[in-house]
């Protein structure tokens, strides 16, 4: 019998800034997964002790966020102590890769019933916190590349150069980004996929990073983020255009995904939304780092046998506007299905959970269309993508 990997229910947090007086910063990670986990229990009517796993996306796993973040979250959920869990890296990919891999399970006969999600507190446990020596990687490493790598915002810078992006492009994407997810908001559609929390009496139910008077002027007058002396010498020809403006937000925030094999879902009167079908990952020039989803989406075409065009709707994480930007070129999509109701330069990226919102703002924007086929696909550092694709139910 064919088994086939269906999605139940999506619930996230709403997304804070990571700043110290960020929406979500006074919470600990743990009880952020875990309110995500207990929502997503609670909004669907079965048994938990049935949960086979729960695979958990974080890239800090490190400070409050170390000690297998997913299994501590179980516990501090209340969920039965015989839910397993684990913890996965793969960068801004790490949600959907656990997406992915319990689908894959499911698909195999491991699961029938598991949860995938993820997790990070980026006002709690910073970037490269877990790097304790960031530009050794060993002498075979800087005998491949002796001129080093850089940081994501110099590829960014290097996507732009490559595929002709100017600033005025990516800062008229990154104000359509916020455009678009306040339309979302003020329709109604991002509530569906929002568990709201009280954190310290207060009620936090909307995503913070949302700017709704940003304007061109005000994104034009930004300057460059990542230009340097350094930089500058090491690549001359470039025009520096990538700021903070149209770069995707530093956040704080956690989702959960309830994936159930299909006769199993239909026996315990769960419905599904989409299911699963097929799924890619790619390694990449690391020094462009963020090229990852071209090829990506590609690989996963080819083996889904689908034309570009087949697709209803993509959601591409805007880590950077010029990684979506380039997408769009290389690939020729038509950008009325790109990214419809904003995405990381508004919203936020929490790197260990932003694939859960993309999963749910493609869910609803096939369910708000009639569209059977949605593309997801995120870059991620070190030069690596994954895409995955769902068809509607």
């Amino acid at each position: 019998m064919t088994r086939r990997a269906v999605i139940i229910d999506l619930v996230r947090t709403p997304f804070g800034r990571a700043r110290p007086d960020g929406a979500l910063a006074p919470m600990h990670p743990v009880d952020l997964y875990a309110h995500v986990l207990d929502a997503l229990v609670q909004r669907n009517d079965f048994d938990p002790a049935l949960i086979e796993d729960v695979i958990t996306g974080c890239v800090l796993q490190v400070g409050e966020q170390a000690a297998n973040i997913g299994r501590q979250a179980v516990l501090a959920a209340g969920l039965p102590e015989s839910v397993p869990a684990v913890s996965l890296d793969r960068k801004c990919g790490s949600a959907q890769q656990a997406v992915d891999f319990a689908a894959q399970g499911v698909i195999a006969g491991a699961h029938d019933l598991v949860i995938a999600g993820g997790v990070e507190m980026m006002s709690r446990v910073p970037m490269k916190a877990n790097r304790l020596d960031r530009d050794n990687l060993g002498p075979r490493f800087a005998a491949r590349y002796p001129d080093g790598l850089v940081g994501q915002g110099i590829s960014a810078e290097l996507i732009a150069a490559h595929w002709n992006l100017s600033r005025d492009d990516m800062d008229a994407y990154a104000l359509r980004s916020h455009q678009r997810a306040a339309a979302a908001e003020d329709s109604g559609s991002t509530a569906r996929d929002i568990a709201s929390i009280d954190v310290e009496g207060n009620t936090v139910d909307r995503d913070e990073g949302l700017r709704r008077n940003s304007t061109l002027e005000k994104l034009g007058g930004l300057p460059p983020a990542f230009e340097s002396e350094r930089m500058q010498a090491r690549f001359p020809g470039i025009n520096w255009s990538v700021t903070a403006g149209n770069s995707s937000q530093v956040t704080d925030g956690a989702g959960a995904v309830l994936i159930a094999e299909e006769s199993t879902a239909s026996r315990l009167g769960l419905t599904p939304r989409a299911a699963v079908t097929h799924f890619a990952v790619v390694g990449d020039n690391p020094l462009m780092m963020l090229t990852g989803p071209i090829p990506a989406t590609r690989k996963l075409l080819a083996r889904a046998g689908l034309a570009l065009g087949a697709v209803d709707a993509f959601e591409v994480n805007e880590a950077f506007a010029s990684v979506v930007l380039a997408w769009q070129k290389e690939l020729g999509a038509d950008p009325e299905r790109v990214n419809v109701h904003g995405g990381a330069i508004a919203l936020g990226h929490p790197v260990g959970a932003s694939g859960t919102r993309l999963l749910g703002n493609l869910l609803r924007i096939l369910e708000e269309t009639n569209g059977r086929y949605g593309l997801q696909t995120m870059c991620e550092s070190g030069g690596m993508a994954n895409a995955t694709l769902i068809e509607r139910l």
